[in-house]
């Protein structure tokens, strides 16, 4: 089945990005819009519903943040994600070293996070209802943890030893974080705890190696 997998021969997107696109998101109280971030720093923002009522559509953009946005990235968007519990706001992150958060009505930055080094990768939890945390992997080793509700950024995770290159919230616990760096290394943290790491998984399931510091625990080479 997954080697017969191909795209619907029914449904397109409109064609809107003069680049290539590096992250997508639909968002999940309805499943009907979509984000798209691009590598020039162009966000579109899709509807998926068919209006036609015709066998055969094109999903349209209904709105983009351009490159003649006074907000729009100045570089590459590495993610875009809608907040998980209504449409009026999504987030989108970028090389430009910055996390802005989205007013979607008025297609305004509401809010920007400033950051030492290049944004990789940041994350919403999906279940989270006591806290309002979006985990930044950035240049530098240290796990960055912004809050929606005070807008600052002061929480930090320390344990990598590279940059930060995905951070995912688990979708079942929300205040456990799953972290991967350059550093060859998957950390899960719980941030409530003061020390932060709860384990950092390697490919021996767990087991020390015959080098008993953790240098020879990697989850990959």
């Amino acid at each position: 089945r997954v080697l017969s997998l191909e795209l619907n021969k029914d449904r397109d997107v409109e064609r809107i990005h003069g680049s290539g696109i590096n992250s997508l998101d639909i968002e999940p109280v309805e499943g009907r819009y979509m984000l798209s971030g691009g590598s020039d720093g162009v966000i579109v923002l899709y509807d998926l519903e068919n209006l036609s009522r015709k066998p055969s559509y094109t999903c349209k953009a209904l709105c983009s943040v351009g490159r003649s946005h006074p907000d729009v990235h100045r570089f590459s968007v590495e993610t875009v994600q809608w907040y998980p519990h209504d449409t009026g706001m999504f987030t989108s992150s970028s090389f430009d070293k910055t996390l802005k958060i989205w007013d979607t009505n008025t297609l305004q930055s509401a809010d920007v996070f400033h950051f030492e080094g290049t944004v990789y990768s940041h994350h919403m939890s999906p279940v989270a209802t006591k806290h309002c945390l979006i985990a930044v992997g950035t240049k530098s080793p240290k796990v960055q943890l912004c809050d929606l509700k005070s807008g600052s950024c002061s929480h930090i995770l320390q344990g990598h030893r590279q940059e930060v290159l995905a951070v995912s919230w688990s979708p079942r616990h929300e205040y456990v974080l799953a972290t991967a760096s350059a550093d060859s290394r998957v950390k899960l943290w719980d941030v409530r705890r003061a020390s932060g790491c709860l384990t950092t998984l390697d490919q021996h399931n767990g087991e020390k190696s015959k080098a008993s510091s953790e240098a020879g625990n990697t989850e990959y080479n």
